[in-house]
């Protein structure tokens, strides 16, 4: 085996052993949507949200550079995270795949700029883009959010160690 065979074994051990070390920390999962220049809805499932500021009020999240999304995200003049309860583990796993019209089965109604808010989430935020910033094979996004919603009083939706996760109760 070739030097540049022996590095790209290496290569794909650490990223498996980096992946699954990065998946010991839980994470809510929220699908983010907004229109393309077509006007078409576009959502795609994402568990990297963060919040970073309250004054400014700023969120951020992670799209990968091979996502057929990243150029309506690039261009988006809105977009909303929807945070996903529980009981909504088929919308986080409809939106991580590609169909023709991944809306066509999912209840919503629009938002800022038409943007598409998912019916039964916990949270809505509604956001403008901020900045964008390049994260290795990641685009990092900051929005500002101009409008929220919390929506009813469910659990969330969690991703663990590659699976979908139900909280079992209350912390002590």
């Amino acid at each position: 085996m070739s030097e540049d065979g022996d590095l790209a074994a290496i290569d794909d051990r650490f990223c498996r052993a980096l992946r699954d070390g990065l998946g010991t920390f839980a994470t809510g999962v929220t699908v983010v949507t907004t229109c393309a220049d077509d006007g078409r809805a576009v959502g795609i499932t994402i568990n990297s949200f963060s919040s970073v500021s309250l004054d400014p009020p700023l969120i951020l999240w992670s799209l990968s550079n091979r996502s057929p999304s990243l150029a309506a995200f690039c261009r988006a003049q809105h977009y909303a995270v929807n945070v996903l309860a529980e009981d909504q583990e088929w919308i986080s796993s409809h939106f991580s795949v590609r169909g023709d019209d991944p809306f066509a089965p999912v209840e919503f109604i629009p938002g800022l700029a038409g943007v598409p808010l998912i019916a039964g989430c916990l949270a809505w935020f509604e956001c403008a883009p901020e900045a964008h910033y390049p994260g290795g094979d990641h685009l990092v996004l900051v929005g500002r959010i101009l409008r929220f919603a919390q929506g009813r009083k469910s659990s969330p939706l969690v991703f663990h160690g590659g699976c979908y996760r139900r909280l079992s109760g209350e912390s002590q």
